[in-house]
């Protein structure tokens, strides 16, 4: 493999690159990309290529998408008011539809271009291939779900096959219906459900912060906890974190809170020794 020819030329050295590969050549990675990654047209791209680069390398990778600013964008259309309780959106019987819509639209659009850039990628969406079952969130905040089971075996079916699956996070309830889940927690349950040796969550921040807004580089899951409890951490950070931490607690090696901003922020994070954000270990 000529690792030189399949590398963006402002990405990682090959040297970093070589010693990095067999650290994660019978690895699963999972990543979660949203925020301005899914917006701005130059880093939509460069996750895009990222991906990929990951796919050829011969590495196992699965993408779960948010989406929450496009599916802002057609609320808005709608005139459709968005609320959110800890981070999570209320989602009743009319937004749930905008919502499939908004995520359907984007899982096409990241699968078409990673299948153009000469890698493989495969949809799956409650619809089709569905592989998470849920459980209904709190009454308040209507077709929102908890995934509480994840069919493992569809997933290491299609990576085994050196494909990468673009998941959508949504899942079926026991009463038929589909439900919204957050991104986070829906790469958190599938990472659980694989041992995954990292996950990754994408944002639009540098990292998780201390109490000055400084960049926190390595915590373990007992400090995190504690910056819950002190408030440390607020809105949608809230999911966020605790997603790592139960990830990290049930078998995942390490979460990162990646800058998304950041050109090359998933070569970066996986193939360099300084990554892309903060980790988070057990």
């Amino acid at each position: 493999m000529n690792i030189e020819k399949i590398l963006p030329k402002e990405g990682p050295s090959i040297e970093e690159v070589e010693k990095y590969i067999k650290k994660y050549s019978n690895e699963i990675i999972v990543i979660k990309c949203g925020g301005s990654v899914l917006i701005d047209e130059n880093l939509f791209n460069q996750f895009i290529e990222d991906i990929s680069i990951v796919n050829k390398l011969g590495l196992s990778s699965i993408v779960i998408h948010g989406g929450g600013k496009n599916i802002k964008k057609k609320l808005e259309k709608q005139n459709i008011e968005t609320r959110f309780i800890n981070g999570l959106r209320v989602t009743d019987e009319r937004t749930i539809k905008i919502v499939e819509e908004a995520l359907l639209e984007l899982n096409f659009e990241i699968l078409k271009n990673i299948n153009n850039s000469q890698a493989n990628a495969q949809s799956v969406t409650p619809k089709s291939g569905n592989i998470i079952k849920i459980a209904p969130e709190k009454k308040e905040l209507g077709f929102v779900g908890t995934p509480k089971e994840i069919n493992k075996d569809l997933l290491l079916n299609i990576i085994k096959e050196k494909i990468v699956p673009i998941i959508m996070p949504m899942g079926t309830g026991d009463d038929g219906n589909i439900y919204n889940i957050n991104a986070d927690v829906a790469a958190g349950s599938v990472a659980k459900s694989l041992n995954s040796r990292r996950l990754l969550l994408m944002t639009d921040v540098e990292g998780l912060l201390d109490k000055n807004k400084k960049l926190i580089l390595e915590i373990n899951s007992e400090v995190a906890k504690k910056m819950l409890e002190e408030k440390t951490i607020s809105g949608g950070m809230i999911p966020k974190i605790n997603t790592c931490i139960d990830a990290v607690e049930n078998g995942v090696t390490g979460v990162v809170i990646v800058d998304g901003r950041k050109p090359h922020s998933i070569l970066f994070e996986l193939f360099s020794d300084k990554g892309s954000g903060t980790l988070i270990r057990k």
